[in-house]
């Protein structure tokens, strides 16, 4: 009897008919001789409506009280998911994340697991239940809800994985799997069969949505295998693993894999600082005490033993990050602080970079075809990303996905 891991994201659980569907779907998995532990989101646009709705009472909320409001979301799909199982005549009953045995670090909004203890869901498996886990949430050494970023149903279902040793874990959303770019932007984008861990990862981090970035490391870290697939069809998804298990399983072969993008961009600049020893210790090492991630950094030439630096990181992270420069500013007698959040990020990522050169002149000369003026440049073994105007964005992305040969015909161009 196999254990199989199933999470759900917002829109397949939105309303009553799809819960329903689902909870059928669960049935179906568990009558086929498996044991079934599922996560899910919060309904639809939930999580994004107590967002709206904590801006209008306050536009600096404390994180513990976002964290208090944010985990109910999921607490609303678990209990009425168990009620469509239950409706329709199996046994199941809901868990948040603390009753389930997830703890974290003690930050609030994008929380990090610390550890899983499966005991009492192993007890209620053994019991013949099907047992529905709240995604996103955990429980910190102070006995306050922590929530563990944007995204982070992925990361408790594949955490929850590798702590159960489970055989299977599907994540199931209202796409089909990873596909070369986001259909809605570029229509001849292809679903991929297969795609390794550190391709998965350079796309999630860089803007691609299917999965938190977090999560792919935490499968990379514990070979968790990952299935990707679409709630409302039976047709295979797409299978993220090791880039051995692929092998010679994966037939397209191409140089790049994937385009994608990332609007929740912000550019910071600090001019004219003062070219000295430790000056970006302090200045990262100060946002970083904030909780701020920093993305691309470029360090102009010094002239007149002064410099620019600029970074990037995530519009979430725009004010704080901005009140903190402020004040570096005038510590360090910076000339000013420049905020950009009228830029995007464009990427392209494949393992096939390693083995190939002249792939990163190739992406410049095809955005400088279409007159699209490059800010930032960043590099991996296998990605490199862009800063662009965010007018550019769609423009960068459909000739990169053509100029690599990454549309639904196989020949790469």
């Amino acid at each position: 009897m196999a254990l199989v891991v199933m999470k759900f994201g917002g829109s397949s659980v939105s309303d009553a008919d799809k819960m329903k569907f689902v909870a059928g779907k669960i049935i179906a998995k568990k009558n086929d001789g498996n044991k079934i532990v599922t996560v899910v989101s919060a309904p639809g646009d939930t999580t994004d409506d107590l967002l709206e709705m904590s801006g209008k009472i306050s536009l600096d909320p404390p994180e513990r009280e976002m964290d208090m409001l944010l985990a109910t979301g999921e607490m609303v799909s678990i209990s009425l998911l168990a009620m469509a199982v239950n409706a329709q005549g199996e046994k199941a009953i809901s868990l948040t994340g603390p009753q389930a045995g997830i703890t974290s670090d003690l930050y609030h909004t994008k929380a990090k697991i610390k550890n899983i203890n499966p005991k009492k869901i192993k007890s209620l498996l053994a019991k013949n239940n099907i047992v529905i886990v709240a995604g996103f949430q955990a429980l910190n050494a102070k006995g306050d809800f922590s929530t563990l970023g944007r995204g982070g149903s992925d990361l408790t279902a594949v955490a929850l994985s590798a702590a159960l040793n489970a055989d299977l874990c599907e994540i199931y959303s209202d796409v089909e799997g990873v596909f070369t770019t986001d259909p809605r932007v570029v229509k001849d984008a292809r679903k991929l069969d297969f795609i390794s861990y550190d391709e998965m990862l350079e796309m999630a981090g860089s803007g691609a949505q299917v999965l938190q970035a977090r999560s792919v490391e935490v499968a990379k870290k514990f070979g968790v295998e990952i299935h990707s697939r679409c709630t409302f069809s039976d047709k295979d998804g797409t299978i993220i693993t090791s880039e051995e298990k692929i092998g010679g399983k994966k037939v397209e072969e191409l140089l790049i894999s994937g385009v994608t993008f990332d609007k929740n961009q912000v550019k910071f600049t600090i001019i004219d600082i003062p070219d000295m020893p430790g000056i970006a210790a302090k200045i990262f090492g100060r946002l970083a005490k904030i909780g701020v991630n920093v993305d691309m950094i470029i360090q102009s030439a010094a002239v007149n033993k002064k410099n620019d630096i600029s970074f990037t990181t995530t519009k979430q992270d725009m004010k704080k990050t901005q009140i903190e420069l402020d004040k570096l500013a005038i510590e360090l007698k910076a000339e000013s602080v420049i905020c950009d959040d009228q830029v995007a990020k464009v990427s392209i990522v494949g393992i096939g970079m390693r083995s190939n050169a002249g792939v990163a002149g190739r992406m410049f000369e095809l955005l400088h075809k279409k007159g699209i003026n490059i800010e930032m440049i960043s590099t991996s073994e296998i990605k490199i990303s862009c800063i662009v105007d965010i007018i550019d964005m769609e423009k960068a992305v459909n000739e990169l996905h053509k100029g690599f040969g990454l549309s639904k015909q196989k020949e790469q161009i």
